[in-house]
């Protein structure tokens, strides 16, 4: 049998090698494990079936023997925990008289194991997997007592590599949490701006405000960063500091053009952005409140449809408009568009990409356009690649359109970022 799989290349369990485990420990004297935390894969079993997680277990079994053979120079026998338990163990035989593997070749191979890991994240997680969750690393070794069952002393290493991975999850959050509250803190994020661009004239008529962490570290994307803040049940100190770097970035803003800004619906309760103490910064900035579109994506949801549209009608009256973004990319965001009859609806990207060439989503846009019309509204088509697709938006009566066709986010002063 190989080592950790079968020809079918599934993960053998710890039950299928104790036996061999033990024999070898007692062997050899010594025993290294390394333990990963697959609980956070569980959700592919749930959702595709047992077979789905078997294959997402062995492409990460399949990345574990690669930081082996990286580091120790053979793939070790890999095994998954007993009883269904979430996990990946890698046992690594080894004498006391091996000085070297405690001290570096332990470590080593998990570090290897992590960025293997990062590098290799979508070919475990695909096709199930937008993103692959973290998997908490942690290893143990333990010397040969005589004394005690090889059996005992093997699950006694299982158990001290997975409390090692626990800690190094703990420590790896407190990490996290305290670089991005100094993030927040610190005023380290700004604001990129995006065209939003009239289908027919080729004139930007208004840019979206999107934000961006300190380049080059891991809280650099909007993914990243909200990622964390959602973790770390951080999401509205985030939408606040979005809001800022979104006012503050626009300072000398094209005359005549729209600021398109990303706020979640809670934001209405923040004492900060209440329409009088909003309507201050704005002038601080040389904004009007008519030069300004809120705008309303899915990352959360609208729970009280009545009380949004009253908070919406108070900040329609002083000249403030009002953008869905997303639309149709999930049942909320059609819901949404009928609820609250904004001045705008984003139609997601998986309705514009490629429409040029796909009838089915001409018919799509003609149908959110003959809604949009009925309400008043206008469409913007979001995520433009090519000239056709921008084409296409103008036949089918579509006004704006928006996407790296006109450039990629940036400052709009020279400098800044």
């Amino acid at each position: 049998m190989d080592k950790g799989g079968s020809q079918r290349g599934t993960v053998a369990t710890v039950a299928d090698l104790l036996g061999e485990i033990s024999a070898a420990f007692a062997r050899e004297g010594g025993l290294g494990v390394l333990y990963v935390d697959c609980a956070p894969l569980d959700e592919v079993e749930r959702r595709y079936g047992e077979e789905a997680h078997g294959r997402a277990l062995s492409a990460l079994a399949d990345v574990v023997g690669g930081a082996c053979v990286e580091v120790l120079g053979k793939r070790e026998p890999l095994a998954r925990g007993e009883m269904g338990r979430g996990e990946l163990l890698c046992f690594i035989p080894r004498g006391p008289s091996d000085l070297e593997f405690h001290a570096k070749a332990l470590p080593a191979l998990e570090r290897a194991t992590r960025e293997r890991l990062a590098r290799n994240s979508q070919r475990v997680a695909y096709p199930y997997l937008r993103k692959l969750p973290a998997l908490p690393i942690g290893s143990a070794f333990t010397l040969r007592n005589p004394l005690l069952a090889a059996l005992t002393q093997v699950r006694e290493a299982i158990d001290a590599a997975r409390e090692d991975a626990q800690l190094n999850a703990r420590l790896l959050h407190r990490t996290q949490r305290r670089e991005f509250i100094d993030v927040l803190l610190q005023n380290k994020l700004y604001s990129v701006y995006e065209p939003v661009v009239d289908a027919k004239t080729l004139t930007v008529f208004g840019y979206e405000a999107l934000v961006r962490g300190v380049e080059g570290s891991d809280l650099a994307s909007p993914l990243q960063l909200f990622g964390v803040a959602k973790q770390e049940g951080l999401l509205f100190e985030l939408d606040c500091q979005c809001r800022r770097a979104a006012v503050e970035g626009a300072v000398g803003f094209p005359q005549g053009a729209k600021l398109f800004m990303n706020i979640r619906p809670s934001s209405f309760h923040d004492p900060n952005f209440q329409p009088d103490a909003l309507t201050r910064t704005l002038e601080r900035c040389g904004l009007e409140p008519s030069e300004v579109v809120f705008e309303i994506s899915e990352q959360e949801s609208i729970d009280n449809y009545a009380i949004f549209r009253e908070a919406r009608d108070n900040y329609g009256k002083l000249g403030f408009s009002f953008a869905l973004d997303d639309t149709g990319a999930g049942y909320a965001s059609l819901e949404a568009v009928l609820e609250l009859t904004p001045e705008f609806i984003k139609v997601d990207r998986a309705f514009v990409h490629g429409i040029d060439q796909d009838s089915a989503r001409q018919n799509m846009l003609r149908a959110f356009q003959t809604i949009a019309q009925d309400m008043n509204s206008r469409i913007i088509g979001e995520g433009l690649d090519t000239l056709e697709e921008l084409r296409t938006l103008g036949e089918l009566g579509i006004q704006f359109g928006q996407g790296w066709l006109f450039g990629k986010p940036a400052p709009l002063r020279a400098g800044e970022g």
